[in-house]
């Protein structure tokens, strides 16, 4: 299968984000656009537009006499973020349920059997979070609600960064994360979408909190 064309700016700003998520460009870092330019081997040109995309993720904000430099992780923003995931992610799984297939149940099922593999290898916080997004879409997908799921995706592009984090720093964050996820796929199967909803939402709010718990607590990166 051939791989999807990327523009130089697709693949500069998945450089870039990648290294921000997994830490090398830390809070605060600035990100050169001339010395980016070089070691990737592209014009400025798609440098700017790769950072002014990071900059709509949350993750790049530029600055007077600095240029672009790595957001800071902000307490407000989590906030508003899971709670904005919690309302429109529950509302579409609601709309969703009904209309699950088996094929539906068995690819999410796939997908749980894919995060046990990521924590056996130890690439968890680089695959865990792709995980969670693709475990979730799957679910919401049977809603048929496409302007939805592109606003889920969309917010969920910038939790990222917070779900990496809470990787990093919560001991038990994965492991109840998994069960949850094993129990919401069986309310799904079972059509108990009622149930499904209150725990998707208190999953998603848990996550927030937990990451909010962690911030206070003096990390930031």
């Amino acid at each position: 299968m051939t791989p999807p064309y990327k523009t130089r700016t697709q693949m500069v700003m998945e450089n870039l984000r990648g290294r921000i998520l997994r830490g090398e460009f830390p809070a605060g870092a600035p990100l050169r656009q001339d010395a980016i330019a070089k070691e990737l081997a592209v014009s400025r040109i798609p440098v700017r537009e790769a950072l002014m995309q990071l900059e709509a993720q949350g993750l790049v904000k530029f600055e007077a006499h600095r240029g672009a430099v790595v957001t800071m992780l902000d307490a407000a923003a989590i906030e508003e973020l899971f709670y904005l995931r919690a309302l429109l992610e529950a509302d579409t799984l609601f709309h969703a349920v009904d209309l699950m297939t088996e094929e539906t149940f068995a690819k999410a099922q796939a997908i749980l059997a894919q995060f046990d593999q990521a924590l056996e290898s130890g690439t968890q916080i680089e695959h865990w979070a792709e995980l969670n997004h693709s475990f979730h879409a799957t679910l919401y997908q049977a809603a048929g609600r496409p302007q939805a799921l592109e606003l889920i995706a969309q917010i969920n592009l910038s939790c990222d960064r917070y779900v990496r984090f809470e990787l990093l720093f919560a001991s038990d964050g994965v492991d109840k994360a998994e069960r949850e996820h094993a129990q919401l796929l069986e309310l799904c199967r079972a059509r108990r979408k009622h149930e499904a909803v209150v725990l998707l939402k208190q999953h998603i709010e848990a996550a927030g909190q937990s990451i909010k718990r962690i911030l206070d607590s003096g990390h930031n990166n």
